[in-house]
């Protein structure tokens, strides 16, 4: 296909979309208009005529940080910030880094936001244009695996600078759980289990949450909030449902006033300790 693919009036053949062929909308656009894939557009290389070193325009385009995601009772929550960043400057304050992928599923990005930005979009083109062609929708494991691909064809870009780093999650309609998958640069994907964070503030967004983190908590005592009032969604059998910033800045307020009352923070629950005898008793005190 390619540029043939191309009339007089610089519409596609009819043949360009009838042919037969995958239900993968990316392999469709491969073939067909292979410029239009994120992947395609990158900085100049190290022979290129401006002379800009390979990575060094990288870390001139807003980033995105953090983005952490919990499963919760019936589903599971993600949640990330509204800043993007260009080295050691806030370069805006209220991006969006989380999106709706399908009705039960979810995906939030941390790296080059423009290209994630792009990566997102062809993800959910790429999740109806299945659910159209094959008349129901990938399993969630199927999604994962779409999604890791989409990351994995960024590996030239990644390799330049421009990395993406996804993290997805979902309401499993077959198992009836929330799930939570990682990805590396080259498309590995790995399974999460009970919470998660990528981006630069990943650390310290793990530390909080396996302070306070319980199984099986109501998504209201998932929900992760910061006084800047992050993009909130929650997936369960009912679908995805972003939360309004009236929603998102509530649960913010209630944060802060909890810190000025008490500005250690609440104290993590302990379990009982099993004992020698396999009796349980209380943890012993240093």
């Amino acid at each position: 296909m390619g540029a043939d693919s191309y009339g007089s009036d610089g519409r596609w053949h009819p043949g360009t979309y009838l042919s037969p062929g995958t239900s993968s909308f990316t392999d469709f656009l491969a073939a067909a208009a292979p410029d239009l894939l994120p992947q395609a557009a990158g900085p100049a290389g190290p022979g290129s005529s401006d002379g800009a070193a390979p990575g060094s325009l990288a870390r001139d385009l807003p980033h995105g940080t953090t983005i952490v995601a919990a499963a919760c009772d019936g589903g599971v929550v993600m949640a990330g910030d509204r800043r993007a960043t260009a080295g050691n400057m806030i370069m805006q304050r209220d991006i969006d880094k989380v999106f709706r992928s399908d009705e039960f599923s979810a995906i939030g990005v941390a790296g080059v936001a423009g290209i994630g930005i792009e990566l997102v979009r062809l993800f959910q083109v790429e999740l109806e244009h299945y659910e159209k062609l094959e008349g129901h929708a990938l399993s969630l494991d199927g999604k994962a695996n779409r999604l890791a691909g989409l990351v994995r064809g960024n590996i030239g870009g990644a390799m330049q600078g421009l990395v993406v780093v996804p993290l997805f999650c979902g309401y499993d309609e077959d198992t009836g759980r929330g799930r939570i998958f990682s990805y590396d640069v080259a498309g590995g994907r790995y399974e999460e289990h009970r919470f998660y964070a990528i981006g630069s503030g990943s650390v310290f967004a793990r530390g909080s949450l396996k302070k306070l983190y319980q199984d099986s908590m109501p998504v209201e005592d998932t929900v992760l909030a910061r006084r800047l009032y992050p993009v909130v969604a929650a997936v369960t059998a009912d679908g995805f449902e972003r939360l309004t910033d009236e929603a998102a800045g509530e649960y913010a307020r209630t944060v802060v006033e909890g810190r000025m009352a008490d500005p250690d923070g609440p104290p993590a629950p302990l379990r009982a300790a099993v004992t020698p005898n396999g009796s349980r008793g209380a943890l012993p005190s240093r």
